[in-house]
């Protein structure tokens, strides 16, 4: 009975999963409640995992180093082109090896330039729209969602917490000018 508690079922009717007790076992059968089972992609094996590594550094190289996640017009398609594979491919590879979708593995980059952006004094006097802009966003309310997404917070409280958690500005003494002092010895 234990091992029956650590499986999650499904029910069929309702389409909702259950984690049964002990005393909801005879009413799984009775309400058409099923083992819920792992579904496995089509596209895990599309591609053999050889070529799928080295999909994964092409893909690395295009999107991140040569930085075509600032490209808004950079999308699926034009990769597959440029590697001269197909968009089922690039996204095989993108949910094998990355773990998430192709606008999610590209929003990942944006994201972690644009806190770059908002952490650099350098950049204080842009506002969300030209950061959004800088990092290949299409508009704030997707830079917004995708900001939030991911790190839990907007990007402009993250810009106020970056700010407020800077070192404080060194304060130099002006100081007049110097004095020559000129040693005549005689």
């Amino acid at each position: 009975m234990t091992d029956i508690k650590k499986k999650v079922y499904i029910c069929r009717t309702h389409n909702c999963t259950i984690k049964p007790s002990n005393n909801s076992i005879s009413a799984m059968t009775k309400y058409n409640i099923t083992e819920k089972k792992d579904k496995i992609a089509a596209y895990r094996s599309l591609v053999n995992p050889k070529l799928m590594d080295d999909l994964k550094e092409k893909i690395l190289n295009i999107i991140l180093f040569q930085k075509k996640y600032k490209d808004r017009e950079y999308s699926a398609r034009k990769l597959a082109e440029d590697l001269g594979t197909n968009t089922r491919y690039i996204s095989a590879v993108v949910n094998v090896r990355f773990h998430m979708n192709y606008t999610s593995f590209v929003n990942k980059f944006r994201i972690e330039e644009a806190m770059t952006i908002l952490n650099d004094k350098r950049y204080d006097d842009l506002n969300m729209e030209d950061v959004s802009d800088m990092v290949g966003f299409a508009n704030r309310q997707s830079f917004y969602a995708s900001f939030y997404k991911i790190n839990g917070i907007t990007p402009r409280d993250y810009k106020m917490r970056a700010i407020a958690n800077r070192p404080p500005a060194k304060v130099h003494k002006k100081r007049g000018p110097k004095k020559l002092e000129e040693n005549i010895n005689e």
